[in-house]
């Protein structure tokens, strides 16, 4: 039962970052060993700066056209 609850936090806690916009680093990190473990894995600070650029548009200011 306890293991169901803590699962429960977990995916409340990581769609509370996703709806804030925080990304999930450690989910990106586990994705990477699991299926990609030939690539580098980026740093946070590098990770955080690409999930910004792709939220907010990066160079292009947001704008879609």
């Amino acid at each position: 039962m306890f293991e169901d609850v803590g699962k429960v936090g977990r995916y409340l806690g990581q769609a509370m970052r996703l709806m804030v916009g925080l990304p999930d680093y450690d989910t990106y990190v586990a994705h990477m060993q699991a299926t990609h473990p030939d690539k580098p894995v980026m740093s946070y600070e590098a990770f955080f700066r690409e999930r910004q650029e792709a939220r907010y548009g990066g160079k292009s200011g947001g704008r879609c056209c």
